[in-house]
């Protein structure tokens, strides 16, 4: 569980990071010498995200709220996985859901990475056009580096 957590926090602060389009600021500066506005409630920040941004981030899919754990269906309406992890690349513009197909609690589950790119939303559903669990099963399997 606190792997979990603590990979939350990291997407949150990697697509925080993509988002503002830069990282922390360098020491000594601030927002001001930076053109940035400050966060709400606050005169000097030199992280965090503006007000602006903050609108945006609120419209965004929650990862923990919206996309783990959400099956995925192929454009016939049949059940092909689930969403069981979101990856943010090391370029922080790309992501992937870690999808698992096949098994029964866990014992000969498959898993693989789909770029986010790839899933469209429909109805409340997360849809991957032409899968099936075959062709899932088919896919080189994801595994967690050590």
């Amino acid at each position: 569980m606190k792997n979990a957590r603590f990979m939350l926090i990291g997407l949150a602060v990697a697509m925080l990071t993509a988002c503002s389009g830069s990282g922390p600021a360098p020491q000594g500066s601030s927002p001001a010498s930076q053109g940035s506005p400050p966060v709400a409630g606050s005169k000097v920040v030199a992280i965090g995200v503006t007000v602006t941004q903050l609108t945006e981030v609120v419209k965004g899919w929650s990862v923990k709220k919206k996309i783990l754990g959400k099956d995925v269906y192929n454009d016939k309406d049949e059940k092909v996985g689930s969403i069981d992890d979101l990856i943010v690349g090391l370029d922080k513009a790309s992501s992937f859901a870690i999808v698992g197909a096949g098994g029964f609690l866990g014992i000969d589950r498959h898993d693989v990475a789909i770029p986010i790119k790839q899933l469209e939303e429909k109805d409340g559903k997360f849809i991957l056009p032409g899968a099936t669990k075959d062709v899932i099963k088919g896919m080189p399997p994801f595994q967690y580096a050590m």
